[in-house]
């Protein structure tokens, strides 16, 4: 019987909607506590877990206490097998880390994990590509290749692997957001190493493409066509990256590189902006979301721009949602769809469809979301 290892960081995630872009370090989980944020990621864990009993019809799994994944796999009505100890309620990186190096030890198929870039990193110190793992998206910033789309699919693909029918495996980057640039307002990621992760393309969100040199005017046009657009008394609530980031600087003020800034009538309404703070500016107004795709993996709702919520995402409405992106943005998507994981199953069903995405001044072309 194949036996399959299962971690879950309790607190990846919480960060997100309250406008903090990650939960790493005591004092940003503190912040984004008082600021009310909750844990998702046993929930999302939850979802993969479901998908993968009902995909393999035998599988032994092993895990540690409390929330690091015991409570996920009973919710999913699955009986694990229990080892090791954890403070509850006040996980580290070095639970993380010492739960991986366990597992290993005991030779699992395959290492299923749930959390964000942090998470990865945290894994791959412990056991670099002693054993195949794949990674449940449940971070605020997930750069990696290890992870799957969405936790339905780390779920499919598990149970695939675990049945024997996806058998190949290949090496994917663990990467993670260069703290010294992000405090510098700019977004670099850096490359830690590799691990084996089941190979399936369907199921797997691969690694974040940068921008390229020749983007520039082509952002520039972009710009130019959405100010040129936009309608007095409507509030735009313009999402993360440096895409978006010529939009709010047309009006002279500087853009938040990893935040979602409001802006009506030419001017910045808020700067930096959580979920709770949308909301509340949204009240009687009119609005559209502005938001780009991420590149090489086609995202648009989901990663680093949770503070746009379920929510906020269902009181401005589809048919508000601007996507932009350059021709050389959407060339790395490789002719796939788009994608959005916003955490709410149903939303991300009714989003589907065809969106014109802006590639330029006066230019659109059709993009599906799947």
């Amino acid at each position: 019987m194949k036996k399959l290892g299962l971690i879950v960081n309790p607190i990846a995630g919480m960060g997100g909607r309250v406008g903090l872009k990650g939960s790493d370090g005591a004092e940003t989980l503190r912040r984004a506590r008082e600021l009310g944020a909750e844990p998702h990621s046993p929930g999302r864990a939850v979802q993969a877990l479901q998908a993968i009993k009902r995909g393999s019809p035998s599988f032994e799994l092993y895990t540690y206490p409390g929330d690091m994944g015991e409570d996920e796999a009973r919710e999913a009505g699955l009986d694990p097998n229990v080892i090791g100890e954890i403070t509850a309620g006040a996980t580290t990186a070095e639970d993380t880390k010492k739960v991986a190096a366990a597992l290993a030890d005991l030779d699992v198929d395959l290492l299923l994990f749930a959390g964000g870039d942090g998470t990865a990193r945290d894994v791959y110190e412990a056991i670099d590509s002693r054993v195949p793992v794949l990674g449940i998206p449940t971070g605020v910033k997930i750069h990696s290749a290890v992870y799957a789309v969405t936790p339905a699919a780390a779920g499919r693909l598990a149970a695939s692997y675990l049945n024997g029918e996806a058998s190949e495996t290949r090496d994917a980057e663990v990467m993670d957001i260069d703290e010294d640039a992000f405090r510098e307002n700019r977004l670099s990621a850096r490359l830690y190493g590799y691990m084996r992760i089941p190979y399936a393309p369907e199921y797997l969100q691969g690694g974040k493409e940068g921008s390229v040199s020749q983007e520039p005017l082509d952002l520039e046009a972009i710009a130019a066509d959405i100010t040129d657009e936009m309608e007095a008394g409507v509030l735009y609530i313009v999402g993360p990256g440096s895409s978006t980031r010529p939009v709010v600087e047309q009006f002279g003020v500087e853009k938040t590189l990893l935040g979602v800034d409001l802006v009506m009538d030419g001017e910045l309404v808020a700067r930096d902006a959580n979920e709770e703070q949308i909301l509340a500016h949204l009240d009687g107004r009119d609005a559209k979301i502005v938001v780009t795709v991420i590149g090489g993996q086609g995202f648009v709702f989901g990663r680093g721009n949770q503070q746009i919520s379920p929510d906020v995402i269902r009181k401005v409405g589809k048919e508000n949602i601007i996507v932009i992106a350059t021709p050389q943005k959407l060339a790395t998507l490789r002719a796939r769809a788009l994608r959005v994981d916003t955490g709410d199953q149903a939303l991300d069903e009714a989003l589907k469809g065809y969106y014109k995405v802006i590639t330029g001044y006066r230019r659109r072309t059709l993009y599906k979301v799947e």
